[in-house]
């Protein structure tokens, strides 16, 4: 069986957390061109019922692999698996003994953004 790699072209985190004064969130940050992407939910942190999450988007080059395909390159629709690839970058938080990730399509386009 080969591998064939795709690469993202695009990412972006996207959050609903609390700023540092813990009044306010942070739902109008942009942390597009970071070098990290981060998932991470909080309950509990700004008060006893809150809740924060983290969602990245990731973007691929869709119109390469439509190409692969129709040229044969890849299988057909449904004789492949795909599988996503991240790792964790090195912090000085805990991290989860085991945790899942559900990955979807978005529906809308977006833009990467500049960061802060």
């Amino acid at each position: 069986m080969a591998i064939k790699k795709y690469y993202a072209n695009a990412d972006n985190t996207i959050t609903n957390a609390y700023k540092e004064d813990l009044a306010n969130r942070g739902t109008g940050s942009n942390m597009g061109q970071s070098d990290i992407l981060e998932v991470f939910s909080l309950y509990a942190y700004q008060g006893s019922e809150s809740s924060e999450i983290a969602r990245t988007l990731i973007k691929f080059p869709i119109s390469t692999i439509s190409t692969d395909r129709t040229n044969g390159d890849i299988p057909a629709s449904g004789s492949v698996k795909w599988y996503l690839n991240i790792y964790n970058a090195e912090h000085s938080r805990t991290l989860p003994r085991d945790y899942s990730l559900t990955v979807t399509q978005v529906s809308g386009a977006w833009q990467e953004g500049r960061g802060l």
